[in-house]
């Protein structure tokens, strides 16, 4: 809507300001503020209205064995008591550092030579600290995808004898599962990664790592097709110019792949966080996966109600994951007029 209203002021301040003009584009605008009235908010609106009632009616029909499914008057409760148990677990850290910070004071006012410890607080995490957990090792594990992922696909791209090379090992790879990655990666970073005081405790490492393995083919896949069928004029073009290997990369082939590239880092990113929920359900680290898991194994008549909020915050944080991906494709591609979903 913003592009039509900015296109239609850009074309209005050329026109002799006569009543009729000023007539015609009121009408305009008022018809494209109805329209995304109706196309922007009613209609997904209406839609997520139909789907809280089908999911209420269906619901209040299904027993389970911690009884009916719940519906999502139940499921909201939960989530409003899984924000006040975490408002009431960031009230016992902040009381716990209050009183080792006044302990220490007064041992130190009472011997200046005492040795003051300082002890993490070591509570239980809760729901919101899951999700940050979870965010934090998918965006590690993508980010550590993106930089192995798409220089091996612009050499791809530019060189059919390196893709006929590696290509065979990415169609080998690509289709493992994360179930089967994470006994390896488990194994080896425990080989390799030995120390008293580890800067990154391993459960983070195993998960980064499996998501990395897992989410690393869409990027390169893409990315060698974008470079691949770059125009071959835009090539001869650096050739003339006698472009450099890196200038040339940066120059022509990096924006004229753009759109493949991202459709490729979208569907990795979103791979990524399907892998990283099953690895911690299997693997029980911390996030998201491992607070559904912890839900089913305590079977509570709460239980199935949080899991289903789980499941909610999963899809929500997943699509603004993609919408975030989204806007920085929008920021970096070189035609502002490319239509990008």
């Amino acid at each position: 809507m913003t592009t039509k209203i900015m296109r239609l002021n850009n074309f209005t301040r050329h026109l002799p300001p006569t009543k009729n003009w000023q007539l015609l584009w009121q009408k305009t605008m008022q018809r494209e503020r109805v329209r995304w009235l109706l196309t922007d908010f009613a209609v997904p609106a209406l839609a997520l209205l139909l789907f809280l009632g089908l999911w209420n009616s269906v619901a209040s029909h299904i027993d389970t064995s911690l009884g009916k499914l719940p519906g999502p008057a139940q499921v909201w409760e939960q989530a409003g008591k899984l924000l006040q148990e975490h408002t009431q677990e960031r009230d016992k850290e902040k009381a716990f550092y209050q009183r080792q910070e006044e302990r220490n004071a007064r041992l130190q006012a009472e011997d200046p030579t005492a040795e003051i410890k300082v002890r993490a607080y070591t509570g239980k995490p809760t729901f919101f600290d899951q999700i940050f957990t979870s965010i934090v090792t998918v965006l590690s594990g993508f980010a550590l995808a993106t930089l192995f992922a798409i220089p091996i696909g612009i050499v791809c791209g530019l060189s059919s004898v390196i893709y006929r090379a590696i290509n065979p090992l990415i169609q080998i790879f690509k289709p493992v599962s994360p179930l089967a990655w994470l006994p390896i990666v488990t194994m080896v970073v425990s080989a390799l990664y030995v120390s008293d005081d580890p800067l990154l405790a391993k459960s983070y490492v195993n998960s980064a790592i499996t998501v990395t393995l897992c989410c690393v083919w869409p990027t390169i896949i893409n990315t060698t097709v974008g470079v691949a069928t770059i125009d071959n004029d835009l090539i001869n073009v650096s050739r003339v110019l006698r472009l450099g290997w890196f200038t040339k990369v940066y120059k022509i082939v990096l924006p004229s792949s753009v759109p493949l590239m991202f459709a490729g880092l979208r569907v990795s990113l979103g791979i990524g966080w399907m892998v990283l929920i099953a690895a911690e359900m299997l693997a029980q680290n911390p996030g998201l996966g491992k607070f559904v898991w912890d839900e089913f194994q305590n079977g509570s008549s709460d239980s199935l109600a949080r899991i289903i909020v789980a499941v909610l915050a999963i899809g929500f944080i997943g699509f603004l994951l993609d919408r975030a991906m989204l806007m920085l494709q929008k920021y970096v591609t070189w035609d502002p007029k490319a239509v990008v979903r």
